[in-house]
């Protein structure tokens, strides 16, 4: 498979509902969990947003040559991971024109996240957190894919000061959803 069938979202996806597995969150400091980062050495997370950063959270990016897990684009919110990043990076000098520094984060090893920050030129830190420590923080939602790994339902975080202003969940469709994070803090 080429990278740029990974680039493109297929027809007919499903949609994710929205199942309230995010509704606790706006107002939540983010807990002091640090996270090997793909611009090297780690980051706190509990210092993000001084004063704003948008920390967009999705289950995994696929690699060229290796095929999706079985099953993958009819889980409702999992495919599109690179297009996603991909809108990130292509919105990245106008997300911190409008002051907001910018963070990727995946269940995904350093490696994985290094090889996708490498692939797609990302001008921002790609965190990984391998062991869904953030998820078990925070209750953040998660999936079981039929290769048994948990991962991250794809969701961002304002995040301002330290604490969580804003969630976008669920994200639909991931190819736009930078545009629409661009909207809402131009709001």
């Amino acid at each position: 498979m080429t990278s740029a069938n990974y680039e493109q979202l297929p027809a007919s996806l499903p949609e994710p509902e929205d199942d309230g597995a995010a509704a606790h969150l706006p107002g939540t400091p983010l807990p002091p969990v640090t996270l090997p980062a793909t611009s090297g050495g780690t980051v706190n997370l509990a210092r993000l947003g001084q004063p704003r950063a948008v920390l967009y959270v999705y289950p995994m990016t696929g690699t060229p040559g290796i095929p999706l897990i079985e099953g993958w684009n009819q889980i409702p919110g999992a495919r599109g991971c690179t297009p996603e990043t991909i809108g990130f990076r292509d919105h990245y000098s106008e997300l911190t024109g409008l002051g907001a520094e910018v963070f990727g984060l995946s269940s995904q090893t350093p490696p994985q996240q290094a090889e996708a920050a490498e692939r797609l030129a990302v001008p921002f830190p790609l965190l990984s957190d391998a062991g869904l420590v953030l998820a078990g923080q925070l209750r953040l939602p998660t999936f079981t894919a039929s290769d048994g790994v948990v991962r991250y339902k794809r969701l961002t975080l304002v995040v301002s000061n330290g604490q969580i202003e804003h969630v976008f969940y669920p994200v639909f469709p991931p190819d736009q959803h930078a545009a629409d994070v661009v909207a809402w803090l131009r709001g």
